[in-house]
């Protein structure tokens, strides 16, 4: 959008990021509508929920809106949530992939279903506190990284398109991660030194497998553990407990450290090994959403990341079409999982990227 906004409305987590995002849009003399999300956890989160939606998180986002003296909303997206993040998470572990929920969260809550709340009641734009910018370039749209490497989030926000980008703003993506703590202790916000949501914000506290067993009805199918060779080195305790590249919590003795390599599900067994056994150099991906308005070339060099504390590696892009990619890594790169995405990166500029095949 080449105007400037008259109204904004900013997806308010409580924590310290969107409180200083809504605060830095304040700043610009902006009409600033705090959103907070009643998502899946809020009604079930634990004391001790590091989550991003519990009923403690609702209450801070109403201080800080309060504190700012911004208008604040609460709204209730848990039909959407339930529909495009809880069933396919669940069901994604059924499948023996290691699913990446936070992505789809943004796409369909934070830049679908809130876009869409956002335009019924004349709202021009929308913002969150992530980590990324947003700019301009060559007439089009560019998704690039956060200015602090450690807190880029722009891996997370590949599904934005060039229909979406020109309605988003990131105000914080600016500034490091004790800047944004600095200027929440200057305004005086209540959360200046609120600690990181870490969980899987619907698990509320507990451990993802006690999410997928009590919840997800996902029931332990104990099975064999085996090396790469079929030798049996004992029994996992059910595959949705698991995830490739772990070595910890394997509960199997062996002469060197061991690694989760593959879930096979239809045998409902473990395969275990070495970890040059986790090297992979070719991954493909479905669904691929293409951020800069453009898919690459087969034949074009990018760098890609297949987690999100992963680092880009350089790859070559072997095939593309419109329902999937396939690319080569120059170098090997361990702990591939299905159901994680694949991101690819022109320089610090998001390329676009899809979910992990094989």
């Amino acid at each position: 959008m080449s105007e400037k906004p008259s109204r904004v409305a900013i997806a308010m987590s409580g924590g310290v990021d969107s409180s200083v995002a809504a605060a830095l849009l304040q700043e610009e003399g902006l009409d600033v509508l705090g959103v907070t999300f009643r998502l899946f956890g809020c009604e079930i989160a634990s004391p001790d929920n590091r989550g991003c939606c519990s009923q403690q998180d609702v209450a801070d986002a109403m201080r800080v809106a309060n504190a700012l003296g911004i208008e604040h909303e609460v709204v209730d997206f848990s039909p959407q949530f339930a529909e495009h993040i809880i069933g396919p998470f669940i069901e994604g572990y059924r499948r023996g992939e290691t699913p990446n929920p936070c992505i789809p969260c943004n796409e369909h809550i934070k830049f679908d279903a809130l876009v869409e709340w956002a335009r019924a009641r004349g709202v021009d734009m929308v913002a969150t506190g992530h980590h990324a910018e947003i700019k301009q370039v060559d007439g089009r749209w560019a998704l690039a990284k956060g200015t602090d490497p450690a807190k880029d989030q722009s891996y997370f926000l590949f599904p934005l398109t060039q229909r979406t980008l020109p309605m988003v703003l990131f105000p914080v993506g600016r500034l490091t991660k004790p800047q944004v703590r600095d200027k929440a202790a200057q305004l005086g916000l209540p959360v200046a030194q609120k600690r990181e949501s870490q969980d899987i914000c619907f698990a509320a506290g507990q451990f993802y497998t006690t999410f997928l067993e009590g919840y997800g009805g996902v029931a332990p199918s104990p099975g064999k553990i085996i090396l790469e060779d079929g030798s049996l080195l004992g029994e996992h305790r059910g595959l949705h407990r698991y995830t490739i590249g772990q070595r910890k919590g394997l509960e199997v003795a062996y002469r060197h450290a061991l690694y989760v390599v593959e879930k096979r599900v239809d045998e409902n067994e473990l395969v275990v090994g070495p970890k040059e056994a986790l090297a992979c150099t070719i991954v493909t991906a479905r669904d691929p959403i293409w951020t800069c308005g453009e898919a690459p070339r087969a034949g074009e060099t990018v760098l890609a990341r297949i987690r999100y504390r992963s680092p880009e590696q350089p790859a070559v892009v072997d095939e593309v079409s419109p329902s999937g990619i396939r690319i080569t890594f120059v170098d090997p790169v361990y702990g591939v999982a299905p159901g994680q995405a694949v991101v690819l990166y022109g320089e610090d500029e998001v390329i676009g990227g899809g979910w992990i095949v094989s």
